[in-house]
């Protein structure tokens, strides 16, 4: 248990019964397990139990409101949803299941429970006519089919004198059932963990009219690979994604885009970050005015009026975020190092990883490449391998330069 649960970054949310005594006790097991916890409370909880108390246990401060001026960018529901990589409420009320199963946001806690994606247990406790009752069957039915994991409730005494189904589960029985759900494949505390990491992944779609579109044959797994490693080694993942239909990896925040400008908004929005991966095929090119209307055939040739789109990977490098590390990409057809390390220098990264494109069993589409890290002091060879090994070993490498 303690294995599945070491490096586990925990949010508890704890709800306003007077089972919440019990969250005391659950820190500390959970603690003994080898995960951080961070608590967040409602407020109701915080009538039954203090907020120093969690904070005295968990050594991290305890978070009670939406509007916390001291959180980051005083948006402390972002950064807790981005720092958990799993979420636990316990106790949860029947009304803050109602609250969860319908997606209302007016607290800290439910509004995080929208913003995370990280896994979400809960941990309901109340009177055992409220748990029987339907409403609360139907919602714990809509959570349990979103994913949720339910933990408990037990049947014994109640608070209230009475007997049955409703009691919370003893905090070693949720620490365990929760390293139940934990896959071998859950982040791990690692070189990045409690760095934020920007990867931008997949292409950018430039339109010419309403119908037509100029784009690239990039598929994102790549960056979306590099986003889950990251992720699985501690790292709060933005991932800023082009058109791509690919699952967002567990842990990571998504936030999908269309164009080049889009993108280049995207990425600079999502800081300020530790460090920035530009993965992404972003268009050199973008037509000067689309068409607001369809562009008909009426000749034998067509000329396109185009202008160079922002360099994203140029101008966060030469911005003036306190990034620790900056990583490009580079796809080419031919002269793959002298290329790559001509981007190096011009763009002034810190690392950049090239492959060749247009080839078999590589590149663009393909579910295996092969590539090439280069840095002011060296390069790495990474032979063709699944895209998803090559990620891990690229943030590998990644923490290694960090620490260089």
């Amino acid at each position: 248990m303690s294995q599945a649960l070491k490096g586990q970054r925990i949010l508890l949310c704890v709800g306003g019964g007077i089972a919440a005594y019990k969250s005391l006790e659950l820190v500390r097991r959970l603690r003994d397990a080898g995960a951080q916890v961070q608590v967040a409370m409602t407020a109701g909880a915080q009538q039954f139990v203090t907020a120093l108390s969690f904070q005295a246990l968990s050594g991290q401060p305890t978070r009670t409101s939406l509007w916390d001026s001291a959180a980051e960018a005083a948006m402390g529901h972002i950064e807790l949803a981005r720092w958990a990589s799993r979420v636990l409420i316990a106790p949860a009320t029947a009304d803050l299941l109602a609250h969860l199963a319908h997606g209302l946001a007016d607290d800290l806690v439910t509004t995080l429970a929208l913003a995370t994606t990280a896994p979400i247990s809960v941990c309901p406790a109340m009177n055992h006519i409220m748990w029987k009752h339907p409403a609360t069957q139907a919602n714990l039915a809509t959570l349990r089919a979103r994913g949720v994991q339910v933990i408990g409730p037990e049947d014994g005494p109640l608070a209230e004198g009475e007997s049955g189904p409703g009691r919370l589960s003893q905090p070693d029985a949720i620490v365990a059932a929760l390293a139940g759900a934990v896959p071998a494949d859950a982040p791990v505390q690692g070189p990045l963990a409690g760095l934020h990491v920007v990867v931008s992944a997949g292409p950018t779609y430039e339109d010419l009219d309403p119908v037509r579109y100029l784009g690239n044959r990039s598929s994102g797994k790549m960056g979306f690979a590099v986003a889950q490693a990251a992720a699985r080694r501690g790292a709060a993942v933005t991932l800023v994604a082009g058109p791509v239909t690919l699952e967002t990896p567990p842990g990571v925040t998504r936030v999908d885009v269309r164009s080049a400008a889009q993108m280049r908004a995207a990425v600079f929005g999502a800081f300020p970050a530790d460090i920035y991966i530009g993965a992404a095929a972003v268009a050199d090119y973008t037509p000067r005015m689309p068409a607001p209307n369809k562009i008909k055939k009426s000749s034998e040739s067509l000329a396109l009026d185009l202008v160079r789109t922002p360099d994203i990977l140029a101008e966060v490098a030469a911005s003036e975020q306190p990034l620790k590390l900056v990583v490009g990409f580079a796809a080419e057809t031919e002269n793959v190092a002298e290329y790559a390390r001509g981007k190096l220098i011009a763009k002034r990264l810190d690392l950049i990883v090239a492959n060749r494109v247009g080839i078999p069993d590589g590149g663009f589409e393909s579910d295996r490449n092969a590539m090439t890290a280069f840095w002011k002091e060296g390069q790495r060879e990474f032979p063709c391998a699944p895209k998803t090994e090559l990620a891990e070993a690229l943030v590998e490498l990644i923490g290694e330069r960090l620490r260089a």
